[in-house]
């Protein structure tokens, strides 16, 4: 399976997990849902319930007379209510009238006339001025027989004559519950699936989806006899290949588009002065401006050059999926013999390129593409320093790693092209020059360091300036042979 697949996979993965994430979240989130809008509907009742008694005690005594027969009928009164596909038949609400005291006044089911209910959280929250509510099993133990409660104050004048307990069985709006979580839960996988049978076909749309199948088509033919495993797993394997056949065409489309259109962006410029400066030069003028218009043809079709050349190279690297013949290669004579070859490149401006002692330590790589990104880095260092200025490269050992690190004095790396500074022809202008350079150095960089299982990193030093360092992972010294 290649790095690829793998990544496709898990990104399916992911998804697939993730929507499993979230559906738990809204599974679980269900019940307090309908448990809230149950609540507030009660509320509403218990309040009614209280009005209408402080109604019919105008004289300053509970009167609960009227509601017996009342709910005699309601209880009697069958009916067929269709609420979202759940079939409603009877009346499941409980009334509860507690006077002063806490002792029921009136059961509208005829059960707890007479018991004291002044404990009850609901009864007891309520007598004293507070919102009251609780859920509680009609038989121990048994939480499918819950009933939410919630309680309304019964005002006589300006005191709480008693209160009204409204009940509803937690079971009556359960099932509502549970029809919501079994349409969540088929929703959630219809997507992980569809986002699954897309992607499969997706990728069998994209590539030869015709070829296939009469590939598959002759395959069948020239079985003699017929094995429907043997013939599942051909179809498997002719479905993996268009898959990869796809996967690479479309990674590949995607790489030639970023790269035409970065190309195109960074020769449009050099382009467009070699095209005024020939234009120019079909006019009279004197000898020097004739002379300047060439030298600046030249530059910039050097400039043109260093680009394709520079972007050959790299295309070349990210190619490149493994080392050919790593060998163990000492770090430091390695750091001597580029610091040695970058000290010219350095001595026009008087910038000074010097090694500082390090560790001895052994990588295992390709000596070749390490020089290449150190003078990379060296010359970035280089371009950046002022006049006079100090470059030091050293190197560090670490348990597992190598450190080579390369420290400029200059300006260091503005806030915002931190996070840029290795994408492929992002380039900052130079100090002196004021000039960009075509902006594959450090992408150059990056890719031999991931060629070799490290990395490269470039940021603001403490004390001013950059400080780049690139890690590679380290190896035992080679046994003398």
């Amino acid at each position: 399976m290649t790095k690829r697949t793998r990544i496709f996979i898990g990104i399916l993965l992911a998804y697939a997990v993730g929507v499993g994430v979230l559906l738990l979240r809204l599974v679980g989130d269900i019940d307090p849902r309908y448990r809230e809008s149950a609540e507030e509907s009660l509320v509403e009742t218990a309040h009614l319930m209280a009005a209408g008694i402080e109604a019919a005690s105008g004289d300053g005594t509970l009167h609960t007379e009227a509601l017996q027969p009342v709910f005699q009928s309601l209880y009697a009164r069958r009916f067929k209510a269709d609420i979202f596909g759940y079939e409603k038949t009877r009346v499941e609400l409980r009334v509860i009238v507690a006077d002063r005291a806490g002792r029921v006044v009136f059961d509208s089911r005829a059960r707890s006339a007479g018991e004291d209910w002044s404990q009850k959280r609901e009864i007891h929250r309520t007598l004293n001025g507070e919102y009251g509510a609780r859920t509680t099993p009609d038989v121990e133990g048994e939480p499918s027989t819950s009933v939410m409660y919630v309680a309304a104050p019964i005002r006589l004048g300006h005191e709480i004559a008693g209160a009204v307990s409204v009940g509803k069985p937690v079971q009556s709006f359960g099932q509502f519950v549970d029809a919501a979580r079994r349409k969540t839960l088929l929703v959630g996988a219809t997507s992980v699936v569809a986002v699954l049978l897309l992607a499969v076909i997706v990728a069998v749309w994209l590539v030869r989806p015709l070829g296939l199948i009469a590939d598959y088509v002759r395959y069948v033919r020239s079985q003699r006899s017929f094995s429907l495993p043997r013939l599942g797993r051909r179809a498997l394997g002719a479905i993996g290949a268009a898959y990869d056949e796809m996967r690479d065409a479309l990674a590949g489309r995607t790489y030639v588009a970023d790269y035409v259109q970065t190309l195109t962006h960074e020769v449009k410029s050099p382009l467009s002065a070699i095209r005024g400066a020939a234009e120019l030069l079909e006019e009279a003028m004197p000898d020097a401006d004739r002379a300047r218009f060439v030298a600046n043809i030249v530059r910039e079709t050097q400039r043109i050059q260093e680009l394709v050349d520079r972007m050959m190279e790299l295309t070349a690297l990210e190619s490149q999926r493994t080392l050919e013949a790593p060998r163990p290669i000492a770090v430091q004579p390695l750091v001597d013999e580029v610091v040695a070859s970058a000290q010219a490149a350095g001595a026009p401006r008087g910038v000074q390129v010097k090694p500082v002692a390090g560790d001895d330590a052994y990588v295992e790589g390709d000596a070749f593409l390490l020089r290449r990104a150190l003078s990379n880095l060296l010359d970035n260092a280089i371009d950046f320093s002022p006049a006079g200025a100090v470059v030091t490269v050293a190197v560090t050992a670490r348990r597992r790693a190598v450190d080579i690190t390369v420290r400029d004095h200059g300006p260091g790396i503005p806030d915002y092209a931190e996070d840029k500074v290795f994408e492929k022809f992002y380039s900052l202008a130079r100090p002196h020059t004021r000039k960009k350079s075509t902006g594959l150095g450090l992408a150059f960089v990056k890719e031999i360091a991931a060629l070799h299982h490290g990395r490269v990193t470039l940021a603001n030093a403490g004390d001013g300036g950059a400080l780049a360092t690139l890690s590679i992972p380290r190896i035992d010294p080679p046994s003398p042979a």
